[in-house]
C-alpha cells in the first residue's frame, strides 16, 4: 500500500465534507486556507501553528458557532481589507448581497465580488456569507453554478443554517 502523497505547499491538509482544506503557515502566521477537492488526502500538521489551524477548522466543521482565533498574515489591498472586515462582521446564519456590502463601504458590487474572490482565509473571513442579489452568485471567481467552489459555498451556508441556497 502506498503512503499518501505529501503536498509541500501545504503545512497541513484537513478533511472536510466537500474534500479538504489546505493550510499554509509561515513565520508564525496563517498565510492561506484553500478549499481542495476530494482527490487530496489529509496531511498531518507540520508545525504547532498548522496544528492549531487544523484543530480550529475541524471545530468549525463540527460547530458553525465556533469562532476562529488565528494570527493571519497581513495580505490584500486596503480596499480588500475593508471588504473582508465587513464580511467578518456578518453573523452566522445571515447573508448580505454583494450590493449590500458595496453600499456599506461606498463601492460597487463587482469590486466587492472581486475582493471576495481574493480572500486568502475562507472560513475565517466567511465570504460564503456574501451572495448575489438573484441567487448564490460566484465564489472565488473559480467556477459556475455547477462548480466545486459553489458546492462548498452551499455546504457552508447549510452548515450555518441557511437553507435557501440548497
Amino acid at each position: 500500500m502506498n503512503a499518501p502523497q505529501r503536498h509541500p505547499q501545504f503545512s497541513a491538509i484537513v478533511e472536510a465534507p466537500w474534500g479538504c482544506i489546505g493550510i499554509r503557515t509561515e513565520a508564525g502566521l496563517v498565510r492561506e486556507l484553500v478549499y481542495l477537492p476530494p482527490s487530496f488526502d489529509e496531511q498531518a500538521p507540520a508545525d504547532p501553528l498548522s496544528e492549531q489551524v487544523a484543530r480550529q477548522a475541524e471545530q468549525y466543521l463540527r460547530d458553525p458557532d465556533f469562532r476562529f482565533d488565528l494570527a493571519l498574515a497581513p495580505v490584500g489591498t486596503e480596499f480588500q481589507r475593508r471588504v473582508w472586515g465587513v464580511i467578518s462582521a456578518i453573523p452566522r446564519g445571515e447573508v448580505l448581497t454583494y450590493g449590500q456590502v458595496a453600499k456599506l463601504i461606498r463601492s460597487a458590487p463587482r469590486a466587492v465580488g472581486q475582493a471576495c474572490g481574493a480572500n486568502w482565509f475562507p472560513l475565517v473571513v466567511p465570504c460564503h456569507r456574501v451572495t448575489a442579489s438573484g441567487g448564490l452568485g460566484g465564489f472565488s471567481n473559480h467556477d459556475d453554478e455547477t462548480g466545486f467552489h459553489l458546492g462548498v459555498k452551499r455546504w457552508l451556508l447549510a452548515h450555518e443554517g441557511i437553507k435557501a441556497y440548497q
